[in-house]
């Protein structure tokens, strides 16, 4: 019956070709709808557990004594129920690329407990990697329940990706052009921009409207005017954030790798690299590195921060990574990004919460290759008073980061630049494996 009434359906769409548009508008109200509201929730949910862990590691010093053994036992639990859920976000974008990877309902309990061992204890992560995981695996079990197969199934796993990105940073149309631009550089898909919007407008709504959850927005205060000097310098500082953009993920895919190499098992490597973050903590003799780094962004645009301050933050976060714990890159990255940018503010003579936003968002787009998605995210969150340097700022980071960048799984399907094009595609396979 169902597929005698399909047939009936589509022998009338190829007569009335809008009853097609209506047809696809109303599904993906329905399915978008649905994804919003599930990964909303799972997002609130997360960001209440994770301000309550973060709170009981600031209140409790001792816990970061504990931060070898943590990471010890989610390794450990990964190891026997997870199965392929520890490619992380690499397996959503998989899945979507290929159609092949299955993503299990597991991981998105699997990752949310192990992020918040991470924090609890003090690594350095964050939240992205989480919330788009949690999206991704949810997603799939939802098209499980109504049997999407083919394009549905790639949608709805964008829509999860962009539903966990928009909901959880409180940005949702930077949630929508995320889960188009990440699947592959250079390139979008079109035919998911409307169900991803809709999936990520209503999983934000869901998360701030329905559980109450708020995000954090910095003021930028003065912008200066465009000059050819202000330009010149905005550039500058652009090129050095997407320099930093590949540090961090050459140094993280490094450390992975090194790791792995050197204690090849991934209980073991876990706990050294727990030891690792404790001994940085005394080696720098301050544990403002540890966490999201969500203090070190509020400092970027209030006051003067060291000039090592994203250095250090960088270094703390690619080790933790590096040793598997669970957590995304991006909040770190903001804060890499904007403590780099005040930093700058001296010796560029700009006023420094402006380069502070600059390099919130410049920093982030040259490592995951998304800087429409970047863009739009400056704007939601700094208002549009300095959309051309925001701008600048992106393209500018995008181009020096290179074709590397946190997610190996990522495609090249257009290159920055043909110069580089070859080599940096090897490069990345190389990362791959």
């Amino acid at each position: 019956m169902f597929s005698t009434a399909r047939d009936h359906w589509q022998t009338f769409t190829q007569k009335v070709p809008y009853a097609a548009v209506l047809g696809f508008l109303v599904k993906w109200l329905l399915y978008g709808g649905m994804i919003g509201l599930i990964v909303g929730s799972a997002s609130a949910f997360f960001l209440t557990s994770l301000e309550y862990v973060t709170g009981l590691r600031v209140e409790h010093s001792w816990l970061l004594f504990l931060l070898p053994v943590g990471g010890a036992l989610v390794s450990y639990i990964y190891i026997k129920l997870g199965k392929n859920s520890s490619k992380g976000n690499n397996l959503i974008i998989e899945g979507i690329q290929n159609g092949h990877e299955s993503i299990p309902l597991r991981m998105a309990p699997l990752v949310l407990f192990g992020t918040l061992v991470t924090h609890l204890f003090g690594g350095s992560a964050g939240r992205e990697g989480t919330a788009v995981q949690m999206g991704g695996s949810l997603a799939e079990g939802f098209g499980k329940l109504v049997k999407a197969g083919g394009s549905d199934r790639t949608i709805l796993l964008m829509c999860g990706i962009s539903a966990g990105f928009g909901s959880v940073f409180g940005t949702p149309l930077a949630g929508t052009i995320f889960g188009l631009e990440v699947i592959a550089i250079g390139l979008m898909s079109y035919q998911a921009l409307i169900p991803c919007f809709i999936a990520s407008f209503i999983g934000n709504l869901v998360a701030t409207k329905l559980w109450g959850i708020g995000h954090i927005h910095y003021a930028v205060g003065q912008i200066p005017v465009l000059t050819v000097s202000v330009l010149a310098k905005v550039v500058l500082a652009s090129i050095l954030f997407g320099l930093t953009s590949l540090l961090f993920s050459k140094l993280t895919h490094f450390l992975k790798k090194w790791f792995t190499r050197v204690f090849g098992n991934p209980v073991l490597k876990s706990a050294v690299g727990g030891v690792i973050v404790i001994g940085l903590v005394y080696l720098v003799g301050s544990r403002d590195y540890l966490g999201l780094g969500v203090p070190l962004i509020a400092d970027s645009f209030e006051k003067d921060v060291s000039p090592l301050t994203f250095l250090w933050k960088l270094i703390f976060t690619s080790t933790t990574l590096g040793a598997g714990f669970q957590g995304g890159e991006v909040t770190p990255l903001f804060a890499i990004g904007s403590t780099l940018g005040n930093a700058l503010a001296g010796p560029l003579q700009l006023y420094g919460p402006f380069l502070a936003s600059l390099g919130f968002i410049a920093v982030f787009c040259g490592a995951a290759n998304t800087p429409i998605a970047c863009f739009i995210m400056g704007i939601e969150l700094f208002g549009s008073e300095g959309a051309v340097f925001m701008f600048i700022a992106c393209i500018v980071s995008y181009l020096f980061s290179g074709h590397s960048g946190i997610y190996t799984s990522q495609q090249l399907g257009v290159s920055k630049s043909g110069v580089i094009m070859a080599t940096q595609k090897d490069r990345n396979q190389k990362d791959q494996r």
